[in-house]
């Protein structure tokens, strides 16, 4: 009697162990990440050409995006100016924040960071830099594509400096759109 006993006890935590190891199964499914349902691409692409002079800009961005209200991201930066026989060349990275308090409005502020290239024709080398840039700005809101991530507006330097900058001036402004 003692082995039918122990034999049902065995079995029975067999049963009980086969059961809950099927349930944890059933329970621990991950569910996809919606990561990349949030993320936007974008940046900016400029191109202006003169008398003797060239400027050249690619800025690919991306911004994640959690709720309506906030998007954050990394962004690249490669310029080319050409005027006369001076020569600029500038590569870097930038950070955003993008905040959307109201329908309308669109605030931001990004840090900027870029390696200076430099030189002159027939003039020795001028040693290369780097330029630091964080600005804040604010946009109305455009709905593009369903999309409220685009804005057109100003943003402000405040580390400008009239002596040490490869910006022309601390006000700048934008036309920001991600898809």
């Amino acid at each position: 009697m003692k082995c039918n006993f122990l034999g049902i006890i065995l079995l029975t935590g067999l049963f009980f162990t086969m059961t809950t190891t099927t349930q944890a199964q059933e329970i621990t499914t991950k569910p996809k990440s919606e990561f990349w349902s949030k993320v936007r691409f974008g940046g900016g692409l400029g191109l202006n050409f003169g008398r003797n002079n060239t400027n050249i800009t690619v800025a690919p961005s991306a911004l994640y995006q959690p709720n309506q209200y906030v998007a954050f991201g990394p962004g690249l930066n490669y310029t080319y100016q050409k005027f006369g026989d001076f020569k600029t060349t500038l590569v870097g990275a930038s950070a955003i924040v993008i905040s959307n308090p109201l329908d309308f409005l669109q605030l931001s502020g990004e840090f900027e960071q870029l390696r200076v290239f430099q030189s002159v024709s027939g003039l020795p080398d001028i040693p290369n830099s780097w330029n630091t840039a964080l600005f804040l700005g604010a946009g109305y809101r455009l709905n593009v594509g369903g999309n409220s991530l685009g804005a057109i507006g100003i943003r402000y330097n405040v580390l400008f400096d009239d002596n040490d900058s490869v910006y022309a001036d601390a006000w700048q402004p934008f036309v920001r759109v991600y898809f």
